[in-house]
């Protein structure tokens, strides 16, 4: 579960990392909707860190496993 839901978290990152880049939403393409996003600088600059991140957590999901200790 913990898998999918970051598989989820970096599908939306990185379609915000669109927004912030070319004001194009992804999600909103495929399943229907304004696909063209008019936002401010300022905004897309969050929508762009956002993706970053988004990016950056790509690499958690080939991490090992570690067993919880308690």
């Amino acid at each position: 579960m913990d898998r999918l839901a970051l598989i989820i978290v970096i599908i939306g990152a990185l379609n915000w990392l669109l927004i912030g880049f070319f004001e194009w939403d992804l999600v909103a393409a495929i399943f229907g909707g304004d696909y063209i996003r008019d936002s401010s600088w300022i905004s897309r600059i969050v929508y762009v860190i956002v993706g970053v991140a988004g990016l950056f957590a790509i690499r958690f999901l080939f991490r090992a496993v570690q067993p919880v200790r308690e």
